[in-house]
């Protein structure tokens, strides 16, 4: 008699062997195939194939759409594994081999081990794999190699992406999903950003507040105050699906560390700033920070919210040791300024009581901390009173300067030099296109016979060589207009610095970052303070002494 197998069609009375696990995947990596390998289409196959087996109960489904097929934590792949582990299902349907993933080692290792272990049954519709129909299916070089396959385009897919994306950002091009607090996309082209007013006001609100001596946590408290809500918040209440792990804890709050990413953030000064985080492989949904010399900036592709001067002065100050002192929101008046003159180690701050006042002073680090150097010791408030006095001497010599130059810019002699420069400009310009139009002659003048090859190099060195010389003149003649026409315009431009501050009465936080780099303290209670664009105060002098001698 007929041995009977093991794996035979069950009778009619007898339940079914196999509990089937249908698995559908797809995601953006599987290309021009989405719309065959589409969750419905791979449903429609593998449905109608289990319905035409023998010993298969009613499947159970499971999926994962828009998921990568190079990890395999996926919710629906790993509800699948709970189940096989619980034995509620035991044979798992593909459409084919990529469909339960592309990385090659861990689809070989759930072939190969896992599956085996577990006692399941896997088939491959397309791929006419069956470990338990046709066991030899499973075992020979046809599925390694196909698995090698699906992953070598998984490979080439995301380097073809990655090249896509990295030419959009040398482009100037924004590939965020979402635009950064401040911007929304355009929408006629969402790689560019325009200005959000709403949000773009609370931006310029964060930086004058941080360079009027605000400290980062006293403008989060102000902003929850005020009840601005948060980033994350605002993007939602605007209709985005944006979410941010800490977003239900916040409650809609502003933390200190929004406040200094907006701060740090270069995209608001109109510069794209992008390619700061790589994904380590493929394979993995790990990134890490690229070091700054690699990232991809591209300036001017957007308006921007913040003046690249204003920018450059909030880094400055972020970069400086500005604590906050107890129960105050604000940075001291000169935080992250001061310097012994000796040692260049920051000043301290500390407070001492008489008997009808309180006075702060200043004393050296090293000296109060290690016993080196020595005291430095100066009273606050005649620091602030020198400090003063010597800002308005600097701002009433600038404001002196800035009327030197106008009155040279608007001089009538001045003006007669500037259009005497630009008639010697075209008469130059014109005698060039001469040369050159005499220079192109001599070419069908020796062809048609009129000039020998001799005459013909000759005349040719000798043209060539007067439009030299006047490429040389013309390029001086550009130069000498440049500085006549907007030499003081650029000295008035830098002089602004200090004479937007012509009606200073008191010191602020504002006015000192602003015209001040350091203020180096003496032994003694000396000061010598460093002054911003101390070199345009020396090309603006240096412009006026020019253009003075030049004056008949």
């Amino acid at each position: 008699m007929a041995r009977k197998s093991k794996y035979a069609p069950p009778q009619a009375d007898a339940p079914p062997l196999w509990r089937p696990a249908l698995y559908l995947r797809l995601s953006r990596e599987d290309g021009d195939k989405a719309e065959s390998d589409s969750i419905a289409n791979q449903r429609a196959l593998l449905s109608e194939f289990t319905a035409g087996e023998e010993g298969f109960s009613e499947p159970a489904y499971y999926y994962d759409d828009g998921y990568t097929g190079t990890n395999f934590e996926r919710p629906g792949f790993q509800s699948m594994l709970g189940d096989l582990r619980a034995g509620r299902v035991n044979c798992v349907v593909v459409k084919d081999l990529s469909r339960l993933g592309r990385n090659y080692i861990e689809v070989g290792e759930y072939l190969e081990r896992v599956f085996p272990l577990l006692g399941v049954r896997f088939i491959s519709v397309n791929d006419r794999v069956d470990s338990v129909r046709d066991p030899q299916s499973m075992n020979t070089l046809i599925v390694p190699f196909k698995n090698i396959i699906n992953d070598e385009y998984c490979r080439d897919i995301s380097a073809k992406v990655r090249a896509s994306l990295d030419l959009k950002r040398r482009q100037g091009k924004f590939i965020g999903s979402f635009a950064a607090y401040g911007y929304r996309k355009d929408p006629d082209n969402h790689s560019h950003l325009l200005v959000d007013e709403d949000a773009a006001a609370v931006v310029r609100d964060i930086f004058g507040w941080f360079l009027s001596g605000m400290s980062i946590l006293g403008i989060a408290k102000r902003l929850n105050a005020q009840g601005v809500p948060n980033p994350s918040a605002y993007k939602r209440q605007h209709g985005m699906n944006y979410r941010h792990p800490a977003a239900e804890k916040l409650d809609g709050l502003w933390p200190d560390s929004s406040v200094r990413r907006i701060l740090k953030n270069r995209l608001y000064t109109g510069t794209m700033v992008q390619g700061m985080n790589r994904t380590k492989s493929y394979k993995l949904s790990v990134s890490e920070r690229l070091p700054a010399s690699e990232w991809i900036t591209v300036e001017a592709t957007h308006e921007a919210i913040i003046p690249p001067g204003t920018f450059e002065r909030v880094q400055a100050l972020l970069a400086r040791d500005t604590r906050t002192p107890p129960h105050t929101d604000r940075v001291s008046l000169f935080s992250g300024l001061l310097r012994c003159a000796d040692c260049g180690r920051a000043m301290h701050r500390k407070q001492i009581s008489q008997p009808y006042k309180k006075y702060d002073y200043f004393i050296c680090s090293t000296f109060k901390k290690q016993g080196a150097c020595t005291k430095h010791t100066l009273r606050s408030d005649r620091l602030e009173a020198a400090v003063l006095t010597t800002l308005r001497q600097q701002i009433a010599l600038a404001v002196e300067m800035d009327a030197l130059l106008t009155e040279l810019r608007e001089n009538g002699p001045q003006r007669d030099a500037s259009a005497r420069l630009r008639r010697e400009q075209a008469r130059l310009c014109s005698e060039r296109d001469k040369a050159e139009q005499l220079r192109l002659a001599l070419y069908p003048d020796w062809k048609s016979g009129d000039l020998t090859r001799e005459e013909y190099h000759a005349l040719k060195a000798q043209y060539t060589g007067r439009l030299t010389a006047l490429d040389r003149q013309l390029e001086g003649l550009a130069a000498q207009i440049q500085d006549a026409e907007r030499g003081a315009a650029q000295a008035n431009s830098l002089l602004a610095q200090f004479t937007r501050y012509r009606e200073l009465e008191t010191l602020t936080r504002e006015a000192v970052t602003a015209l001040i780099e350091q203020i180096e303290v003496e032994e003694g209670g000396g000061i010598r303070i460093h002054f911003r664009f101390s070199d345009a105060f020396s090309a603006a002098s240096d412009y006026i002494a020019a253009r003075q001698a030049a004056l008949p």
